[in-house]
């Protein structure tokens, strides 16, 4: 597999600069969800504890910037495909393993509740 090409240095990094329009003068707590489409833009240190709303093709995924994530790309953090599961006959014995184990919590629960009543 190739290795990415890197941004030269005489550029900078990419920063979409509408993003930080949109955060220049306000606090994190009160800037509330920013909306964008820019998954290609990098993160930005002044970006840190702002909440971006990143679009992934269907809707907005909400996006909590913390330090960790200066220099990745916005649409690293917002998936584009969603994981259902893996099928076959190995998977439904494990789900209804599962959905057993549920119910006996359920009623273990509820005699637990009955016996406190009394």
């Amino acid at each position: 597999m190739e290795e990415n090409m890197t941004r030269s240095l005489r550029k900078g990094p990419y920063v979409y600069e509408k993003l930080l329009k949109k955060i220049e003068g306000k606090k994190p707590d009160d800037a509330g969800v920013i909306k964008t489409w820019a998954r290609s833009s990098q993160i930005a240190p002044e970006m840190v504890g702002y909440v971006f709303g990143v679009h992934n093709g269907r809707e907005h995924i909400e996006v909590r910037v913390t330090e960790d994530m200066v220099g990745h790309r916005l649409g690293e953090f917002a998936l584009t495909r969603k994981f259902h599961r893996h099928g076959g006959k190995m998977q439904k014995e494990l789900e209804l393993k599962q959905k057993e184990a549920e119910v006996n919590a359920a009623k273990s629960a509820k005699e637990a509740t009955d016996t406190a009543k009394k």
